[in-house]
């Protein structure tokens, strides 16, 4: 029961863990005005967003000449806008078709990789125990031997005992041996028989 409520609680422990939440797309802005891009050089991350703004009377557009993923924007006069998200890594050089000197490019990085939550640790006092084979201390008693005057009918009661005493002996490894009570009743049955031979023998003297 107890191994029981130590893993449920660690399973609460490790759902509230709170997760790492993905860093948020970012927006960057490229202005278009005296016949340049501004700024020239820029570096965002994937997922991130370039928007172009047009600010020049004479019309532009954003036409790439060396990038992983292709783009072409259309020709866009004052005041207007337009936008790409970049979903690859890697740099984009582009220029304008309108006007061929008005160069700039934008470096990719890949997107930051978030630490993934640690998993709880289960508790020592749940972790499962491995099973001890327990093996027999010792090994059984001898049996006890009978005088020569016994005959061999009167031996055969303590045989029964003796297969027995193992058993008894590896399901208590772990408190000293004692005295088996079918031992003291053969041995209690053997003096009688003897008795009862020694008066039989007297009497027929």
């Amino acid at each position: 029961m107890r191994r029981a409520a130590l893993a449920i609680a660690a399973l609460l422990l490790a759902l509230t863990v709170p997760f790492a939440a993905p860093a948020a797309a970012a927006t960057q802005v490229v202005m278009m005005q005296d016949y340049a891009y501004s700024p020239a050089a820029l570096t965002v991350r994937v997922g991130d967003t370039v928007t172009w703004m047009q600010h020049d009377e004479a019309p532009h557009d954003v036409v790439t000449t060396s990038a992983p993923v292709a783009f072409r924007s259309p020709r866009l006069s004052a005041g207007q806008t337009w936008s790409y998200t970049f979903r690859q890594p890697g740099t984009y050089s582009y220029y304008c078709s309108v006007h061929p000197d008005m160069r700039a490019s934008v470096t990719v990085l890949p997107a930051p990789t978030t630490a993934a939550p640690k998993p709880a640790t289960t508790p020592a006092a749940a972790r499962p125990t491995p099973a001890r084979t327990t093996t027999a201390a010792a090994a059984a008693p001898p049996a006890a031997t009978s005088s020569a005057a016994t005959p061999p009918v009167a031996s055969t009661p303590a045989a029964a005992p003796a297969t027995e005493a193992p058993a008894v002996q590896q399901a208590t490894a772990s408190t000293p041996p004692t005295l088996s009570p079918m031992l003291l009743v053969a041995g209690l049955v053997t003096g009688v028989a003897v008795l009862c031979l020694l008066l039989l023998s007297s009497r027929r003297e």
